[in-house]
């Protein structure tokens, strides 16, 4: 068994999008319309064919509370493996990237939260 897709709930697919590939480097994989919403992922360009990121309209009542509770506890929704938090806080900062938290390191493992613009917090992680 293993993690095909996995979802965060973004305020605005198309920002969502953007703030993705644009600011993460991820690129999309698919794009398909559903009404006023969309079934969009977005991959990491070095595993096309790996675990898919769906940026999930934020639609449903219970995703608002739990959102907000996880961003005031200062709690990141999800977290993405990098090679060199560091250097990833470094280049995202430059780019205009909002963190909460700044590179942390705790024992082999080091940090980094970021605010991906659209209701979310999310973890950059390095383990030695």
């Amino acid at each position: 068994m293993k993690i095909h897709r996995t979802s965060v709930f973004v305020d605005d697919q198309e920002k969502a999008l953007r703030f993705s590939t644009e600011m993460l480097g991820f690129v999309k994989k698919h794009d398909v319309p559903l009404g006023e919403d969309r079934w969009l992922t977005v991959v990491s360009p070095e595993a096309p064919d790996g675990t898919e990121l769906l940026l999930e309209p934020a639609g449903h009542p219970a995703v608002r509370a739990y959102r907000e509770g996880l961003a005031e506890d200062g709690i990141p929704l999800a977290a993405f493996a990098v090679d060199d938090v560091p250097a990833e806080f470094a280049r995202l900062r430059e780019l205009g990237v909002r963190f909460t938290q700044e590179p942390l390191a705790m024992g082999d493992v080091t940090t980094a939260v970021l605010d991906d613009t659209c209701g979310n917090l999310i973890q950059l992680l390095q383990s030695a």
